[in-house]
C-alpha cells in the first residue's frame, strides 16, 4: 500500500512538472494596431503562435468594457495578447509582422477606424524587447519604408481580456460587413507578404 501510494504521488508530481515545463516554454507579446478582430486573426495564422486573445491595454481604467473603451476616455487601445513558442517564432518576427500588417504612420487611426482606441502600440516586457522594437522602427525609417512612424513604444502593464463575443470574431462571424469589407482585404495582404511563416 505504501509503495502504491508513493507511486501515485510520484506519478502526479511527474505529470504536474511536465505540464509546468511544457507551458514554461511559451512567451507572451502584446500589440495594438487597429480593430482587434482583424489583428487577432492575423497572428493566429502564424507558425509558432499557440493562442491569441483580444482585449484592452495601455490605459488607466481597471476592467474596462468595450463600450467604455470606445468612448476614448479609458486610455486603452484595442489590443491582442499573443502566446507563442519562441523555438518556432521569435519576438523579432512578431515585430516585423506587427509593422508589416498595419499602417504605423496614421495617428489614432487605422483605416476607417478613428480614435485613440485604435492607435498603434508595440508593448515591451523587457529591455531587449524594447531594443528590438526601436531597431525595427529605425530600420523602416532608414530604408524609406516610412517617412514617419507614430507607433507608441510602451512598457507593458496590464491586459484586460475583452468580452467573449469578441474572441475569434472573424472565425465566428465570417459574413459580418466589417469583416468582409475591412478585415479580409487587410488579412489577405498580410498573407501575401508573410506567406513563408503561415501555418
Amino acid at each position: 500500500m505504501t509503495k502504491y501510494l508513493f507511486f501515485l504521488i510520484t506519478l502526479n508530481f511527474s505529470i504536474n512538472t511536465h505540464f509546468f515545463d511544457t507551458n514554461q516554454k511559451f512567451k507572451e507579446a502584446y500589440f495594438a494596431s487597429g480593430c482587434f478582430w482583424c489583428v487577432e486573426s492575423i497572428y493566429e495564422n502564424l507558425k509558432g503562435v499557440v493562442d491569441v486573445e483580444s482585449g484592452y491595454s495601455g490605459g488607466k481604467t481597471s476592467n474596462p468594457t468595450y463600450y467604455e473603451v470606445m468612448t476614448g476616455k479609458t486610455g486603452h487601445a484595442e489590443a491582442i495578447k499573443v502566446i507563442y513558442d519562441p523555438e518556432v517564432i521569435n519576438f523579432e518576427t512578431l515585430i516585423k509582422v506587427f509593422f508589416g500588417s498595419h499602417d504605423p504612420t496614421t495617428l489614432n487611426r487605422q483605416g476607417p477606424d478613428r480614435g485613440t482606441q485604435y492607435r498603434s502600440i508595440a508593448f515591451f516586457k523587457t529591455n531587449n524587447e524594447k531594443d528590438i522594437i526601436e531597431k525595427e522602427i529605425q530600420r523602416l525609417i532608414s530604408n524609406n519604408t516610412y517617412k514617419k512612424i507614430t507607433t507608441e513604444v510602451l512598457a507593458f502593464k496590464k491586459f484586460y481580456k475583452a468580452e467573449d463575443y469578441h474572441q475569434d470574431y472573424k472565425k465566428n462571424n465570417p459574413n459580418d460587413i466589417y469583416i468582409l469589407r475591412i478585415s479580409n482585404p487587410r488579412i489577405s495582404k498580410f498573407k501575401m507578404d508573410f506567406k513563408e511563416i503561415l501555418k
